[in-house]
C-alpha cells in the first residue's frame, strides 16, 4: 500500500470515529455524569495509548525527558482532558449533541484569536470576515435561528461548550511548538489528568460502580475520541504527500456526525442546525485559505 492509501486509511478511520462521538457522549451521559464518563474515559484511554507506545518502541523517548518535561505534560493534563472534557460533557449533559458539536467545533476561530494575541499573528479584514461567518453560525445554533431575539436554549450550556473552544485552543497552542514524541506526551498529559479527575470525583461525588452500558460508552469514548484516533490521525498526516488535503477531510466529521445523533440518539436535526454547521465550517475553510495566502504572501 502506497503513502497515499495509507494517509486516506488513517483518516478515514478518524473521521469515521470522530463522527460517532458526539453520540456517544450523548448516550452515555444517560448512565453516567459528566465526571464518571470523563474518568472512565480517560483512564481507557490512558490504557490504549500505553498499548500503542509499547507496540511502537515509543518508551525509550522518556529517557530524554526532564523534570520539566513532566511538569509541563502535569499542567496540559490539568487542560487535557481533566478541565477541556469535563467542561465539554458538562454542555453535552445540557444541550442536544446536534449543538454541543458544533459549537465545541468553533475552537479554530478562538485558536486565531489567541494566536494573534500572544503570538502576534496579523488579521486581515477577510480573516476577520471569515471569522464574522464562523461566528454567525455559532448564534443561528445557539438561538435555534431566532436571531433577533436572541433568547439562548440553554445559556449555561451554550457558555460551556463555547469555554470548551476556548480550552481547546489553549492546549492546542501550548503544545504547537512541542517537539517531543506527540503520543507519549499525550500519555503523560492523560496518566497526570486521570489522577486529577480521580481526586475530583472523590471529593465532589461519590464514587461508584457504573453499570455494564456506561462502562461501554466509557470505554468507546476512551478508545475512540481521546487514544486510537489522535493516533490515527497523526498517522494519515504522517503519511500523506499533501497534509493539507487530508486534513480538509476532517470538516466531513461534523456532518456525519448528524446521521448518528438522529438515528442512534433519536433526535430530530434542526435546521437552524445544519444552517449554522454550514456557517461555521464554511468560515473556518475561507479563514484557513485565507491565511494560507497571508503566508505566502509574506515569504515572498
Amino acid at each position: 500500500m502506497n503513502r497515499d492509501r495509507k494517509a486516506y486509511l488513517f483518516a478515514g478511520l478518524a473521521i469515521a470515529a470522530w463522527s460517532t462521538v458526539a453520540s456517544a457522549f450523548k448516550l452515555s451521559l444517560r448512565e453516567l455524569s459528566p465526571a464518571e464518563l470523563l474518568l472512565y474515559a480517560s483512564l481507557t484511554s490512558t490504557l490504549v495509548l500505553a498499548v500503542v507506545i509499547a507496540w511502537q518502541h515509543g518508551w525509550r523517548s522518556l529517557r530524554e525527558w526532564r523534570g520539566a518535561d513532566y511538569l509541563a505534560s502535569f499542567g496540559l493534563g490539568l487542560l487535557n482532558p481533566f478541565l477541556y472534557y469535563l467542561v465539554l460533557f458538562g454542555a453535552y449533559d445540557r444541550l442536544p449533541a446536534q449543538e454541543a458539536q458544533p459549537l465545541n467545533y468553533a475552537w479554530p476561530i478562538v485558536l486565531v484569536l489567541l494566536a494573534a494575541v500572544f503570538l502576534g499573528q496579523r488579521l486581515k479584514p477577510a480573516i476577520l470576515l471569515a471569522m464574522g461567518v464562523s461566528l454567525a453560525g455559532v448564534a443561528v445554533i445557539s438561538t435555534r435561528g431566532e436571531l433577533l431575539a436572541m433568547r439562548f436554549t440553554d445559556p449555561a450550556g451554550v457558555s460551556l461548550a463555547l469555554a470548551s473552544t476556548v480550552i481547546w485552543a489553549s492546549y492546542w497552542l501550548l503544545t504547537l511548538r512541542d517537539r517531543r514524541d506527540p503520543v507519549v506526551r499525550l500519555w503523560v498529559s492523560f496518566l497526570f489528568g486521570s489522577i486529577a479527575i480521580l481526586i475530583y470525583v472523590l471529593c465532589v461525588e461519590p464514587l461508584r460502580m457504573p453499570g455494564v452500558r456506561g462502562l461501554m460508552g466509557a470505554a468507546y469514548v476512551g478508545c475512540f475520541e481521546m487514544g486510537l484516533t489522535f493516533v490515527w490521525w497523526l498517522s494519515a498526516l504522517r503519511y500523506a504527500r499533501n497534509a493539507a488535503q487530508v486534513s480538509g477531510l476532517i470538516f466531513l466529521s461534523p456532518f456525519i456526525s448528524l446521521f448518528f445523533i438522529h438515528f442512534t440518539v433519536g433526535e430530530p436535526i434542526y435546521s437552524s442546525t445544519v444552517i449554522g454547521l454550514v456557517l461555521i465550517v464554511g468560515g473556518i475553510i475561507a479563514q484557513r485559505h485565507f491565511q494560507a495566502n497571508t503566508l505566502k504572501t509574506d515569504v515572498q
